[in-house]
């Protein structure tokens, strides 16, 4: 039986947590004090550990066929990305000495901003020191023939955020709305994580994201509509971005290539999902 480390099972790292082991591989996941009470239930085992120090790995596991790092800092500066991007990712290749690892990045890397497509092969050169961190930890993937999935902006049941604005009355356009807006949905980025493994797919970086990017102007008449509702109102004053200021739309079609391809293709697709997992609220 194959076997998998998942560091960091939060949002997406318990999806995939699951989705390995119900595939039949052997899982160890590590997380925060509050994530192991959370997933006491689960059938395989959860551990509680601080990554971001140094520590030992009982022989059974080290080895294993694939170490996945999807960690969050949950905010937090410069120094907190370092502890738990780059040294956590350090601290737990070195305890697990993995067959091949894969570090959950971000698209956040790519700084374009006239709308253009980004691919895999687009220059990633954040501005922020915060991504700078993020190359570093890709650096150590793919230096050791690992992988590196840089994400979309992760939604999915009772995770959006921009339903979530929507229906709270706090939603409004940057201006016209013609910022693009590149998403995927948590079931499909664990879907992509297992299917590089499981296909073994060719080592490197890949962008996970959906099919259709849309302005927000876009995704908000989508919400909108669904809802029987009126499209936001122009921000007053300056907006705040929480993925800078970036404006680009990010290609999949090196991940759809090797054969995966997104259950929800569009956020609109996921909407009824959406919606009706935030009024069982």
């Amino acid at each position: 039986m194959p076997k998998v480390i998942i560091a960091g099972c939060g949002f997406l790292g318990e999806a995939a947590a699951d989705l390995f082991f119900s595939s039949g591989w052997e899982v160890l996941a590590f997380g925060r004090e509050d994530s192991v009470r959370r997933l006491a239930g689960k059938p395989y085992e959860v551990r509680a550990q601080d990554l971001a120090r140094e520590f030992l790995l009982d022989a059974p596991w080290r080895g294993a066929d694939a170490l996945i790092y999807a960690v969050s800092t949950r905010g937090g500066d410069a120094e907190a990305y370092r502890l738990a991007y780059l040294e956590g990712f350090l601290n737990t290749i070195a305890a697990a000495k993995p067959r091949r690892s894969l570090f959950v990045s971000s698209t956040s890397v790519y700084a374009q901003r006239d709308g253009e497509w980004v691919t895999e092969e687009s220059p990633a050169d954040p501005s922020r020191d915060t991504g700078l961190i993020l190359r570093d930890a890709e650096g150590v993937a793919l230096a050791s023939g690992g992988y590196v999935v840089r994400l979309a902006g992760l939604y999915g049941p009772n995770r959006s955020v921009l339903l979530k604005r929507y229906l709270a009355k706090e939603a409004a356009l940057d201006g016209e709305g013609s910022r693009w807006i590149n998403q995927i949905h948590r079931d499909d980025a664990a879907k992509a994580i297992f299917h590089l493994f499981a296909h073994r797919c060719a080592p490197g970086i890949y962008n996970v994201a959906d099919d259709q990017p849309a302005t927000q102007r876009e995704v908000y008449q989508w919400i909108a509509d669904f809802l029987g509702g009126d499209l936001p109102a122009p921000a007053q004053g300056e907006a705040i971005r929480r993925r800078g200021a970036s404006n680009k739309r990010v290609s999949n079609a090196r991940l759809k290539s090797a054969g995966w391809a997104p259950a929800y293709p569009s956020y609109r697709d996921a909407l009824p999902e959406l919606v009706q997992a935030e009024r069982q609220i």
